[in-house]
């Protein structure tokens, strides 16, 4: 489906356990651009929606019965690696954003963020874009790279084969792991964002990831950039 503008209408999901969160988060993205096409109340729930619609994006609530968002994410990436999740919820902490990147997450933001920043980043996630405060990344990745927290089975190396990464490439991935957006990169190294987007879309694959805070947590855990 397309709007009359003829850009793709943004396909997306509610994953909430509270009918009422979900019944303002229908009612906020019921907009020009953007469909709402299913919603859940639970984690496993998330997993079938996602496997049956591949929604663009998935706003994705933490702490849900049958199945909490975090424990389900994975799956969700699993079964539809095209879809970018939101993370919304009101436990905004280092080691649930590290759970969040290591799962697959597009982005993380709390439930008091302002509502228009709410639509902004489903049509961000939409797009491909950065959604991961700087600091909030950094404090994460400093946090899932820690001896106290385990690695996640898929991000530990020890089934990946990285393919060589070229100069550039390197130094792309040197500033994703440093937080920075596609724009940022671009500028930082005067080149166009399209062929920043281009680098990403190569490390990614050479990585065997499928988003940039993968890329990130991954580089931090094998050291591949200094």
């Amino acid at each position: 489906m397309t709007t009359p503008t003829g850009e793709k209408t943004i396909r997306a999901a509610i994953v909430d356990d509270h009918g009422i969160v979900r019944q303002g988060l229908r009612a906020l993205l019921t907009r020009p651009g953007i469909e709402v096409v299913g919603e859940a109340e639970s984690g496993n729930a998330a997993i079938q929606l996602a496997e049956t619609l591949h929604p663009d994006v998935m706003l994705l609530d933490i702490r849900m019965k049958d199945g909490d968002g975090l424990q389900s994410l994975p799956n969700i990436k699993a079964v539809s690696p095209q879809t970018s999740v939101i993370i919304l919820t009101t436990y905004a902490n280092p080691a649930y954003l590290a759970r969040a990147i290591s799962g697959g997450a597009a982005g993380y933001l709390s439930k008091e963020t302002d509502p228009d920043q709410i639509v902004r980043a489903v049509r961000a996630a939409a797009a491909g874009d950065d959604l991961i405060d700087r600091t909030l990344l950094l404090a994460a990745l400093s946090h899932a790279t820690s001896d106290s927290t385990p690695p996640p089975t898929d991000l530990d190396g020890s089934d990946v084969t990285i393919e060589p990464l070229s100069e550039r490439e390197s130094d792309v991935l040197r500033l994703m792991v440093q937080g920075f957006s596609n724009s940022v990169i671009a500028e930082t190294l005067t080149i166009s964002l399209p062929t920043v987007k281009t680098h990403v879309q190569h490390i990614l694959q050479k990585l065997h990831v499928s988003d940039r805070t993968q890329a990130a947590l991954l580089a931090m855990r094998l050291k591949l950039v200094e």
